[in-house]
């Protein structure tokens, strides 16, 4: 009876210290690879984002440039022409400037999203896109 007690007491089960330390430095190694992976998926995704929205940007100008051939899409009150147009900006997306009209001119968007080095994107009146640059 005295043995089975002390064969009982001995027989601790659980995890070692040097299992679970293993087990750490394995989830450590694997959160210092994710990590800068994931930011550079998120500043990708705010690149496609912007460069989306200058097309659809341009693709407004030029519907609100058709039916008020005489206006241009300027700075002033460009993306109210804009929308006017059918242009619905993202979230991370703002106007800058811009004077397009028929024949000349541009518009430029800019993402509020830090970590992009250049995160402006210029459409121009042909539809020639200057796109932002990779992260």
């Amino acid at each position: 009876m005295l043995q089975q007690m002390l064969k009982r007491i001995k027989r601790e089960e659980g995890f070692t210290l040097v299992e679970l330390l293993i087990v750490v430095a394995i989830i450590a190694i694997l959160a210092a690879i994710a990590i800068p992976q994931f930011t550079k998926y998120r500043l990708r995704g705010y690149k496609t984002e912007l460069d989306s929205d200058a097309k659809n940007a341009y693709t407004a100008a030029q519907a609100y440039l058709t039916d008020n051939p005489a206006q241009s899409v300027d700075s002033t009150n460009g993306l109210a022409k804009l929308k006017s147009g059918g242009y619905q900006k993202s979230v991370n997306v703002s106007f800058v400037n811009g004077g397009m009209n028929l024949t000349s001119g541009n518009v430029e968007l800019k993402t509020t999203a830090a970590g992009l080095t250049d995160n402006n994107t210029v459409v121009f009146f042909n539809g020639r896109i200057v796109f932002a640059n990779s992260p």
